[in-house]
C-alpha cells in the first residue's frame, strides 16, 4: 500500500469508517477531508441490488441537479443548417455536422455531450466504436436525441446529467464540486438518489439501494445513510 502523506493521515483521522453519516454531515465531512489543491469533483457510488444483466432490472436515467454539476460541460450540437443558429443561441460549444462528423471519425472526442436530431442519428451509426466507449453516443432515452435542440443543450448546460448502472450494480455520478457550500451538495445528492429511487425496476426484488458513498477526487469515501437520503 501506498505511504500516505501527511494530509491524507488528517483526513483519516477525520473519518470514522465503521459509521454511516447522514447526507448532511457526509457533505461537509467530504469538503473537511478533500486536501488536494484543486477544486475537486464530489462523487456518488450507489449500489443497487438489481442484475443489470436482464433488462427488465437496468437502471438508466436523466436528471438535472438543482446546483448543477460545478463543470463547464462542453456541447456539440450536430444539427442540419436550420437548427445551427438555435443550438449556438442555447450555448452550445460546437455546432455543425459534416465536418465534426468527419473530425470524430478521425478520434476527435473533446466534448462531454453530444446532442443531435432524429434525422442525423443514421450518420453516428457508423461512429459508434468510437463514441459508445466513451459515453458520448447520443439516445433518445437521455433526451440527447431531440428536434428541440435549444432546450436540450440549455438542459445538459444548466447540470442535466445521465446515469447508467453498470455491470457490477452500481452508478457512479458526479454531483458536484467540493466548492460548493455542504447544503448544495446534499440536495443535489438527494436529488440524484430520489430520482434512482422513482426508476425501480419491478422486477428488482430485495433491496432496492444497497449503499450510499459520497468521496470527491483523492479523498477517502464516506459511508452515506440510505434512510438520510
Amino acid at each position: 500500500m501506498a505511504r500516505l502523506t501527511k494530509k491524507q493521515k488528517e483526513a483519516y483521522a477525520k473519518l470514522d469508517s465503521s459509521k454511516s453519516y447522514d447526507i448532511e454531515a457526509a457533505s461537509a465531512l467530504i469538503k473537511d477531508i478533500t486536501t488536494v489543491k484543486f477544486d475537486a469533483s464530489v462523487d456518488l457510488a450507489i449500489r443497487l441490488g438489481v442484475d443489470p444483466r436482464k433488462a427488465n432490472q437496468m437502471v438508466r436515467g436523466v436528471v438535472t441537479l438543482p446546483h448543477g454539476t460545478g463543470k463547464d460541460v462542453k456541447v456539440l450540437a450536430l444539427v442540419t443548417p436550420d437548427k445551427e443558429a438555435e443550438a449556438e443561441a442555447a450555448g452550445a460549444d460546437y455546432v455543425g455536422l459534416d465536418e465534426y462528423l468527419q473530425k470524430i471519425k478521425g478520434g476527435w472526442t473533446d466534448v462531454d455531450v453530444i446532442i443531435t436530431m432524429p434525422s442525423v442519428m443514421g450518420k453516428l451509426g457508423p461512429l459508434g466504436r468510437v463514441l459508445g466507449p466513451r459515453g458520448l453516443m447520443p439516445n433518445p432515452k437521455t433526451g440527447t436525441v431531440t428536434m428541440d435542440v435549444a432546450k436540450a443543450v440549455k438542459d445538459v448546460k444548466a447540470g442535466k446529467i445521465d446515469f447508467k448502472v453498470d455491470k457490477t450494480g452500481i452508478i457512479h455520478a458526479a454531483i458536484g464540486k467540493v466548492s460548493f457550500d455542504a447544503d448544495k451538495i446534499a440536495e443535489n445528492a438527494n436529488e440524484l438518489v430520489q430520482t434512482i429511487i422513482k426508476l425501480k425496476p419491478t422486477a428488482a426484488k430485495g433491496t432496492y439501494i444497497k449503499s450510499v458513498f459520497m468521496s470527491s477526487t483523492m479523498s477517502p469515501s464516506v459511508e452515506v445513510e440510505v434512510k438520510s437520503v
